[in-house]
């Protein structure tokens, strides 16, 4: 639900940005004459040099009372909601919830990480492993597995247990479809013999 939400305020804030920098850029393009000549006669045409607010019409603004709060106020504002919304991209998604199966039941993807790296640190052959869950579009879920392996453990002898270990998660993350990477690397062994610098 927060998803969607936060997709349909980007888009609005999108659609009226570049809704906001078409009308500018057409209203700009219509100083030039060869442009203007064709464009419809209801069309405001403006000189090659004019500015938004003339001078005198500025100064009179300024002289109101109510010209500098009011400006003052919707810059303030503006920037305040902006950076509010920029905050809000920079969230990561894994504070975001997952609705399972069973009424008002959701689980946070860092959590079914860390069950999922705990579940297979377990295995036998395992030195360390890090997991990560990552919600996509679409009911879907990519799940990365970095797995260490112990010094002298072959993978044969612990993908048929971690197989079972990812399995258990994809089923614990039903409805969503789980899209699963393996990697599996040795782990670092100490160097023997003095370090030279």
């Amino acid at each position: 639900m927060i998803r969607t939400a936060r997709t349909a305020v980007n888009r609005t804030a999108l659609g009226a940005g570049g809704l906001a920098l078409l009308l500018t850029g057409s209203w700009l393009a219509a100083t030039d004459r060869t442009v203007a000549r064709q464009l419809p006669t209801w069309w405001p045409i403006t000189r090659t040099n004019a500015v938004l607010l003339e001078p005198g019409r500025l100064a009179q603004l300024r002289s109101e009372g109510w010209w500098t709060p009011t400006v003052m106020t919707a810059s303030i504002g503006l920037t305040t909601l902006f950076a509010y919304w920029a905050l809000g991209q920079l969230r990561p998604g894994s504070g975001r919830r997952l609705a399972l199966p069973s009424p008002g039941c959701t689980v946070r993807p860092r959590a079914l990480a860390e069950a999922v790296t705990a579940r297979a640190t377990a295995v036998p052959g395992v030195a360390r492993t890090h997991a990560r869950v990552l919600p996509r579009r679409g009911r879907r879920l990519e799940m990365e597995l970095r797995v260490w392996l112990a010094p002298d453990t072959s993978p044969d002898a612990v993908l048929p247990a971690l197989r079972a270990v990812t399995a258990e998660a994809e089923g614990a993350a039903a409805p969503y479809t789980t899209h699963t990477r393996l990697r599996l690397s040795a782990a670092a062994t100490p160097r023997r013999g003095p370090h030279v610098r």
